[in-house]
């Protein structure tokens, strides 16, 4: 049987259920070679040889491979269709060549589907290639680039940024994205402006709303009514005039369907819709994918297959009618810069499926594949007709004008299926407009618009603090409404905005957008909270650090042209090591002219840098620099393993500390007073801000210290919250049953109470400093109860019998973390795509022997009694039983004849 080898067990299970018996489908789990993490892995003075080696965790897979081989001389590798899969399959058939699997009759052939359906992979199978040469160039070009910069780069950082972890060459760029939108923030100055709204009925008490557009006889731009006396002046000037209907216009329009999801618009709709971030989105895509219901989920292509066009046709004539359809199929042009590395667009497998009929157990999966169903039946579906109505509402002297929009959808079309979501959220003239006629007078309504307003100072997460408290001018009768308002910063990126500007740039590709991002969050250089991406402390450090002395390699043009580069090379019209001779020739001199530095001359740069946000001026005029808590010594940039922050010059006479972005007057280390003599301060720890009591000496080297309670904010502590949390534990009063103190405090799990040995989680840290005795007892009650009752014994979901080689029933359970195949003391795993309903008993009993091989258990000889009577052949017999007992020198001897059997270990260690 040909073997056929794939990434993961997933896939191989949905092919293998394809190609039936006649063929062994295997798992490579992956890539089964990398990089050793060491200087010369690539050998920048030797053309760029690249030395590669066998991971641990593939060396099994590429045993069970080799296995396959010897018993059929025939190869077939399906790996993903694109240039990471390319890679795979040529790693797998260098590592095979290497152990001698692959032979010079072995036939080795590459077959690629963009689809995991059974017509696609037997249509794969029938036409066979070699492996693209130009596509493995590429992804060599990449993992060298990225070996080079990472390996080169981090240890400068780690020598003169202390807390730095590592620096990427795409990652770096990703990075300075979110630095540089912070510091736009930080640096936006907000612009007051005003804008009047009315609300006005018709002759048939139906309302609807317009904005003023003419005062005094001029048209208004955005800022032309800057106060609140010239808000007042405009209310009380359309409040004081009859207007009437000056015209009403309609206007046909319509709306075109978006074109079909590749990588990047699937990850930004995902996060729009779902809040779904990169790396999980491409997740439940990938296990669509291997399912068989999606296809190929990493392309830059938005062109269909002529034979899904159909069947998108088909299924929308089918659910929603011919007049859906459009006359012509809907042709959307390819926008990939490499052909090559472009697939068809991310669509179902099965246009006539929904969500529903797929039965899709996973929440994430079923939205995902539901989003991805009816882009695609949206994209090939007829337009929306819409009609726009535009309304001018006019003074008879022509000095005041009020404009009110409409849209009114007349055939909904695609709309009735899927409409894209948008990042530029604004007033949108969606509102349908009654019934109103040119010439009829328009009279303020008398409901008001208070309601309005309450809604409109709503605001988000990036408006500046300065803006949370819009004000309102409203007119006697409530109907006219000025409005306050403030021009607002560029909001911070999103995953699907950050995808976006990087896709618009140029920088990176779509297999790189998840890991591009989940790296940058990995590393603490950026959080993501409430779904918005902001740059720690540590993160800006590192990208003003590269903007200064690296500022050619995270340049965005620079970024865009080498991956423009790369692609030259995927296509066949480059040679890849004159793109990393290129690169490295420039690079390396940057590298050694970065390594002569000191520290203390990198933080100066960095300082001069940040100064305009790390020193703002203060509102009382005085120095920025100087420090707030002594008043004699100058603030400085200084790192730490934990990052960046500014201290005092004073130190150690001046603890001052806060954080780059902290305000220069709170939070930081800090006295906070003094009692009994000590000094109480405010400090910041490895593990997060503590309070201490007094220094460390030679007589007192641990003083008193306790962390800050989660929920507790540096800035707002002083002397009573920090003796109160000194005086920790507290004793609650004396156990009823023995007299002995119960006690309160907060320790590494959070609050507990505690009596002896026995310790018992508190829900709320204020309990610690509340609770009483009676509270106290039932909670080590129940926690008491709870540990007596032990864990509930597994249950068993099938009985497979007895093991063949005896040793008692083999059974597959349930287990806290999962299924699990268990006989005597052994427990195995079982497979994620395993259905315990489905195990047979050799299945089990080679996960229980691979267990079994991994721990170094035995299973118990059962049988060994059955030899007995063999001993009693000859007396001589018995002295070599004994000695295998008491393993004497002598028993030792069987097993050196045992030794040509492991001449097989070397080929498992390449």
């Amino acid at each position: 049987m040909p073997v056929v080898v794939v990434e993961s067990p997933a896939k191989a299970k949905t092919i293998n259920k394809y190609l039936g018996s006649d063929y062994t489908v295997l798992a490579s789990y992956g890539h089964v070679r990398d990089l050793p993490a060491k200087d010369g892995s690539v050998d920048t003075e030797n053309g760029f040889e690249m030395i590669w080696e066998v991971g641990n965790d593939s060396k099994k897979h590429m045993k069970a491979i080799a296995d396959a081989l010897a018993k059929d001389n025939s190869l077939i590798l399906a790996t993903d269709p694109d240039r990471e899969g390319e890679a795979i399959s040529w790693h797998l058939q260098e590592a095979l060549i290497k152990r001698k699997s692959i032979k010079k009759d072995t036939a080795v052939s590459r077959v690629t589907f963009n689809a995991i359906t059974k017509a696609a992979v037997t249509e794969a199978m029938k036409n066979p290639r070699e492996i693209d040469a130009p596509l493995v160039e590429a992804y060599l070009a990449r993992r060298a680039l990225d070996y080079l910069v990472g390996f080169n780069l981090s240890p400068v950082l780690w020598r003169k940024l202390p807390g730095a972890r590592s620096a990427g060459r795409v990652q770096s760029v990703c990075l300075r994205l979110i630095v540089e939108r912070e510091m736009e923030i930080e640096a936006f100055n907000n612009r007051e402006y005003w804008s009047v709204k009315a609300l006005f009925a018709t002759p048939r008490g139906q309302e609807y709303e317009a904005r003023l557009t003419v005062l005094a006889g001029k048209k208004l731009d955005r800022y032309d009514i800057e106060n609140r006396t010239q808000a007042e002046i405009a209310v009380q000037a359309v409040t004081s005039r009859d207007l009437t209907v000056k015209s009403v216009e309609a206007k046909p329009a319509s709306r075109n369907p978006s074109a079909p999801f590749m990588t990047s618009t699937l990850q930004q709709e995902a996060s729009r819709k779902f809040g779904m971030g990169a790396k999980m989105c491409m997740s439940a895509a990938q296990r669509l994918y291997e399912a068989g219901h999606i296809t190929y989920m990493r392309t830059d292509g938005i062109d269909m297959a002529p034979e899904a066009v159909q069947e998108a046709r088909a299924a929308i004539k089918e659910r929603y009618g011919d007049e859906y359809v459009p006359s012509s199929p809907r042709i959307y042009k390819n926008k990939a810069k490499n052909a090559q590395e472009a697939h068809e667009c991310i669509r179902p497998t099965e246009m006539s499926k929904d969500a529903a009929a797929l039965k899709l157990t996973d929440a994430d999966q079923r939205k995902l594949y539901d989003l991805i169903w009816k882009r695609t039946l949206a994209c090939q579906m007829e337009g929306a007709r819409l009609e726009r109505t535009t309304v001018d509402i006019a003074s008879r002297d022509g000095q005041i004008e009020l404009r009110a929009t409409g849209q009114v959808v007349l055939f909904d079309g695609f709309l009735k299926v899927y409409e894209e979501g948008r990042d530029d959220v604004g007033d949108e003239d969606e509102n349908r407009l009654p019934q109103i006629s040119q010439g009829e007078p328009a009279a303020f309504a008398k409901s008001g618009l208070k309601e309005q307003f309450a809604k409109s100072t709503s605001k988000d997460d990036d408006v500046l603090e300065a803006d949370k408290s819009p004000s309102a001018v409203l007119s006697d009768n409530s109907a006219v409404l000025a409005l306050q308002s403030f021009t607002q910063p560029p909001p911070r990126y999103t995953e699907a905005t950050l995808v976006k500007k990087m896709e618009e740039l140029g920088i990176g590709r779509p297999s790189t957008y998840a890991s591009v991002i989940t790296t940058i969050q990995d590393r603490e250089y950026v959080r993501k909270d409430k779904n918005r991406l902001f740059p720690e402390d540590k993160g800006r450090i590192v990208t003003i650090f590269l903007l200064n002395f690296f500022k050619r390699y995270i340049e965005y043009d620079f970024t865009a042209a080498l991956e423009n580069d790369l692609d030259h090379v995927s296509a066949g019209e480059a040679n890849y090591k004159d793109v990393l001779m290129r690169f490295w020739k420039d690079f390396s001199v940057a590298i050694a002219e970065t390594s002569e530095l000191r520290i203390t001359e990198v933080l100066d740069v960095l300082d001069a840098a940040l100064a305009p946000q790390l020193y703002p001026p203060r509102e009382d005029g005085s120095d920025p620099r100087v420090c707030p808590l002594c008043g004699e010594g100058q603030l400085h940039l200084k790192t730490s393993r934990t990052g960046g922050f500014v201290g005092c010059g004073r130190y150690p006479e001046c603890r001052y500390t806060r954080p780059i972005g902290g305000d220069s007057t709170e939070g930081g280390d800090r006295v906070l007073g003094e009692d009994q003599g000590d000094e109480i301060s405010l400090r910041s720890g490895r593990f997060g801000p503590y309070v201490q009591r007094g220094e460390v000496t030679e007589e007192n080297k641990k003083p008193p210290r306790s962390s800050l309670p989660k929920g507790w904010a540096p800035d707002a502590m002083d002397l009573e919250k920090a003796l109160t949390l000194l005086s920790l534990p507290r004793e609650v009063g004396k156990h009823p049953e023995d007299g002995e103190p119960i006690e309160a405090g907060i320790g590494r799990y959070g609050p507990f109470v505690k009596h002896g040995k026995l310790y018992a989680n508190l829900k709320e840290v204020d309990e610690v400093f509340e609770i009483g005795i009676n509270r106290a007892v039932d909670v080590l009650a129940q926690k008491l109860a709870t540990r007596g009752a032990g864990r509930a014994a597994a249950k068993a979901l099938k009985e497979l019998g007895d093991h063949p080689e005896g040793g008692g029933a083999v059974s597959v359970m349930e287990g806290r973390y999962g299924p699990y195949i268990k006989w005597e003391k052994i427990n195995a795993t079982l497979p994620k795509e395993t259905e315990p309903a489905d195990v047979t008993m050799e299945q089990a009993v080679a996960l229980i022997a691979e267990k079994a091989a991994k721990s170094g258990k035995k299973a118990p000889a059962k049988k060994a009694a059955a030899k007995k009577p063999a001993a009693k052949k000859a007396p001589v017999k018995k002295a070599a039983a004994k000695s295998a007992t008491t393993k004497t020198t002598t028993a030792k001897k069987p097993a050196a004849k045992k030794a040509p059997a492991k001449k097989a270990a070397p080929k498992e260690a390449e």
